[in-house]
């Protein structure tokens, strides 16, 4: 197995509230609620110990309110990498109604000075230069806290990649056609936050599939772009491939998206055949949508799941980018 260093620039302590229906102006009264260790390259580094691989958590957490994320690691069984900063990690309240629908209220987090970011590179840099310690791919995932710009994350996304790691990207808006821009190995978007790059709605599959194709030429190895029930779309040098998840009652969709990248990239690392790996990457992201956090490839019925996941290959893609 391999290792990974995931960086949550900025995480959270997701409050997930679970209601029968939101009421705006109203008295609410709640089903459960939930407080945990967060952030999108948290969620990823559950999934890929969960698959067996050595992980890393980096990034920025408030020294005032870590605990959380210090018990949720030593649970997880990753190296805590964080550093910390004066002040506190943000709460996110995702309220999660019996519909499905999500609503997310979130904070901005903690502000990063310039001397933090720079001591936070210095330290990628002596991991990447430690044989020991260099991991064998980066995730970075999330939005950015106050002080680090998306010109500072395309930046550090160039720095990873010309000390030849592989870099995998999940975040939004202009971070993420920053990040485009830097041409990480892997970026992993749904078709909402894709489409102000696209210039047009991706609300179709071909859409979609040119989308992905553009990706792959502008020298993004691995472009994976979900779209809900309509399925994934992974354009690579393996092909074009599309996969169908099973029909679900849909719980929470938080976690979901990142059950994907983890799955996917684990697929990736450990060399498993394409429709194999978008297989069994869309029926953990499936599983996890019928209950609140990541993807469990540990449930009873998951190799039912893959079964019912349909992948097919769309065609070859050359080097240039466009379908053979």
């Amino acid at each position: 197995m391999a290792r990974v260093l995931t960086i949550s620039l900025n995480p959270a302590l997701d409050l997930t509230i679970g209601l029968p229906a939101l009421a705006l102006g109203e008295v609410n009264r709640t089903d459960e609620t939930h407080l945990s260790a967060a952030g999108k390259g948290v969620n990823v580094a559950r999934v890929l110990v969960s698959l067996g691989h050595e992980v890393v958590v980096s990034g920025f957490l408030g020294a005032d309110n870590d605990g959380l994320f210090r018990r949720a690691f030593a649970d997880m069984g990753v190296e805590d990498a964080f550093q910390r900063v004066p002040g506190e990690t943000r709460i996110n309240a995702k309220l999660a109604e019996h519909s499905g629908r999500v609503t997310d209220v979130n904070g901005p987090g903690v502000a990063i000075e310039a001397e933090a970011f720079t001591g936070f590179l210095d330290e990628l840099d002596a991991r990447a230069a430690d044989e020991s310690r260099r991991p064998d791919a980066v995730v970075i995932a999330g939005s950015l806290p106050p002080g680090i710009s998306a010109d500072d994350q395309a930046a550090l996304i160039a720095r990873l990649r010309a000390q030849g790691l592989p870099v995998w990207v999940d975040t939004s808006g202009p971070a993420l056609a920053s990040a485009i821009a830097a041409a990480p190995s892997g970026v992993k978007p749904n078709e909402l936050e894709l489409a102000d790059w696209a210039g047009e709605p991706l609300d179709n599959e071909p859409r979609r599939l040119a989308a992905g194709l553009r990706l792959h030429q502008s020298g993004i190895e691995d472009a994976l772009i979900s779209a809900g029930a309509d399925g994934v779309l992974w354009v690579s040098h393996r092909g074009a491939w599309h996969a169908t998840p099973p029909t679900m009652t849909v719980a929470s969709t938080v976690g979901a998206g990142d059950t994907l990248l983890a799955a996917m990239l684990h697929g990736v690392l450990e060399g498993h055949a394409p429709d194999a790996a978008l297989r069994f990457a869309t029926a953990l992201s499936a599983e996890a949508v019928r209950h609140v956090g990541v993807g469990n490839s540990r449930a009873a019925d998951f190799p039912y799941l893959q079964q019912q996941t349909r992948v097919r290959r769309l065609n070859d893609v050359d080097a240039g980018g466009a379908l053979a």
